[in-house]
């Protein structure tokens, strides 16, 4: 999402978007947009000498992949045949090496997380830039270096930003399913809801197999506009990835977070800056059953939190203008922009 908003603001420019399984998305990005979809780089049925090879210098390069050799050609290609080229990485180590030894000038999208790791230190030291789609208040335990050189836009969100109007006095909470494997599940649903049998759970997002039978459970499954059934409730329960968390800061909502095991801690490390911010609640995944659930919604709706400056509408406008000031740079003799 963050991407296309970005994209669109990039007025007069030429734009193609890469990546693998983009098929499931095509129906939202602009026709006008030239789209190179890329092959996995995972092993496949005809990779029958798949070699596990850890090279110094990046997280990810097994051996004999046939996508991976296509990947790389497509890449390569394009490397080759596109110029003047600004490449923005979001976010692949292994694509910013390539772009290096390619000579082509790139931007790595910053994201939270232990990255202090060689792969990391390489991207960000051979970027032309580093840009964070949130402010400088949540750059966590970043070197100090890295910090100079990143552009912070500001958060970007879907949603528009408002007030939480929200009455604590009726009792909903949002419960918000992600993607990529989550702790949250209709065991931990039906569990929180008989804890707190006098409060209504709003559950978004696809579950599998719900067989309702719990008065205060509603499940409302995969909505194109969840802003608003979450804009009625005063506490939003959900995990720590990049998209639920500007959501819920759009919403100016109490916010209860489950960080789940993700690559860099990158979860875990984003869920301790909104709790040092005052921000967030962080409930461990071992620690979901053992919970108090009833005593935290109770202790959560005596305070607001103050998520003013997380979010930013000019977000997008100042990513593209970044972006366009660091071609001009990079091209300092091309008319193109």
């Amino acid at each position: 999402m963050r991407t296309l908003a970005i994209a669109k603001a990039l007025s007069n420019c030429m734009v193609t978007l890469l990546g693998s399984d983009l098929e499931n998305y095509m129906h939202i990005i602009p026709s006008h947009y030239k789209v190179i979809h890329l092959p996995m780089d995972t092993p496949s049925s005809n990779d029958l000498y798949v070699g596990n090879n850890l090279p110094a210098g990046l997280h990810y390069a097994p051996l004999n992949i046939e996508g991976q050799r296509k990947r790389v050609n497509i890449l390569t290609h394009l490397f080759s045949t596109v110029f003047p080229l600004l490449l923005v990485v979001d976010v692949s180590v292994e694509i910013a090496m390539l772009a290096t030894l390619s000579g082509v000038p790139f931007i790595v999208v910053k994201q939270h997380g232990d990255r202090i790791d060689l792969p990391h230190i390489h991207a960000y030291s051979n970027a032309v830039g580093v840009l964070a789609p949130y402010p400088k208040t949540m750059s966590g335990n970043d070197i100090k270096w890295i910090i100079e050189k990143t552009f912070f836009a500001g958060g970007i969100s879907r949603f528009e930003v408002r007030e939480d109007a929200a009455e604590p006095r009726e009792k909903q909470v949002a419960i918000v399913v992600g993607q990529g494997g989550t702790s949250i599940n209709i065991p931990l649903i039906e569990h929180i809801a008989n804890c707190c049998p006098d409060w209504c759970l709003q559950v978004l997002g696809e579950v599998k197999n719900p067989n309702n039978t719990y008065e205060n459970i509603c499940y409302h499954g995969k909505v194109s506009h969840p802003d608003g059934i979450m804009e009625k409730c005063c506490i939003v329960i959900g995990n720590a990835g990049h998209n639920t968390v500007m959501e819920v800061a759009a919403l100016g909502k109490r916010f209860i977070t489950i960080p789940e095991d993700r690559p860099f801690n990158e979860q875990v490390v984003k869920a301790r800056v909104l709790h040092e911010l005052g921000l967030a609640r962080i409930i461990s995944p071992q620690d979901l059953y053992i919970t108090s659930w009833r005593g935290i919604f109770e202790n959560m709706v005596t305070v607001k939190p103050v998520w003013k400056g997380i979010i930013s509408n000019k977000a997008t406008t100042l990513a593209a203008e970044y972006l366009k000031s660091i071609y001009n740079t990079v091209f300092k003799t091309s008319s193109v922009l």
